[in-house]
């Protein structure tokens, strides 16, 4: 116990550091943009980024991504100056990272070690399938708000948890989601296409099934909400359920199984994967 307050202390100076070398890094992406005569929003649209993230970069209140500082660099002719900080970024992204809020990582720990993993997401895109843009909208959305640093650390927590899918063997995953969370473009047109595009190509992968639940059934075995299947390696099957930033990870067997049944019932009345992909399809297309 004595070592925490000296454990505290180094991380409290750990995050300064990193905090300096990222508003570092945002100054020579602003020198190196107004050198070349462009305003903020004219590089967001030549490497892809919004006019307000490329803002928060070059403020050092956003994390410049490897992939952007290379783009950037070779964009603006910066001779591999840019490119040079990335392995740095790396570094401070790792040291500064909080993996996940405190009442959340009970489940990620078991996540992390799933073997089938079953999420029925009735409210939002599964944070398992979101892309950065949406990402950063669902935490810079949310009531009360979050500063832009603790925002930085949960999307990149989030974006971890996909190497999940990385994994050999995979685990199993199915995604039961309402057509209703599809329909909203949280974020605007432009993160929302590219979020569709992020779900076509998780629901195409061979260990994913993606289906989708359509607004027009007249029945639902599963008003009381969202909530996740889960089955650790070598452990019981467990559930999850989250409402409101409160959470509960269930154990007991005759829930489980409850939970498990309702699932099934949810897939049955649910758009197979197949056409669960065209109607995304036919989404992006209508635009």
């Amino acid at each position: 116990m004595a070592a925490r307050p000296e454990r505290e202390a180094g991380d409290r100076a750990g995050s300064e550091e990193t905090a300096d070398l990222f508003r570092a890094v945002g100054r020579m992406v602003k020198a190196a943009r107004e050198r070349a005569g462009m305003s903020q929003k004219e590089l967001g649209e030549r490497v892809g980024y919004s006019e307000e993230q490329i803002s928060s970069i070059e403020r050092g209140r956003r994390t410049p991504q490897p992939g952007f500082l290379i783009a950037v660099d070779e964009l603006l002719a910066c001779g591999g100056l840019l490119a040079a900080v990335t392995d740095d970024v790396e570094r401070a992204k790792e040291r500064r990272r909080v993996r996940h809020p405190e009442w959340f990582r009970d489940y990620a720990r078991l996540e992390a070690e799933a073997v089938e993993l079953h999420d029925y997401s009735s409210l939002a895109i599964p944070g398992l399938l979101q892309t950065e843009a949406h990402a950063q909208v669902v935490f810079r959305t949310r009531q009360p708000l979050l500063d832009e640093e603790t925002v930085d650390q949960r999307v990149a927590a989030r974006l971890e948890r996909q190497k999940l899918f990385e994994r050999w063997p995979p685990p199993f995953t199915t995604f039961a989601i309402e057509e209703s969370v599809l329909r909203r473009p949280l974020g605007g047109w432009d993160v929302h296409y590219e979020q569709l595009e992020t779900l076509l190509r998780f629901g195409r992968l061979r260990s994913v099934e993606l289906q989708v639940l359509p607004m027009e059934r007249e029945e639902h075995p599963s008003l009381g909400g969202p909530f996740i299947m889960l089955t650790p390696k070598d452990r019981p099957q467990v559930a999850y359920l989250e409402v409101q930033h409160i959470s509960r990870l269930i154990t007991d067997p005759t829930e489980v199984r409850i939970l498990a049944a309702r699932y099934g019932s949810l897939r049955a009345q649910a758009l197979t994967p197949r056409q669960s992909l065209d109607l995304i399809e036919k989404m992006l297309g209508d635009r």
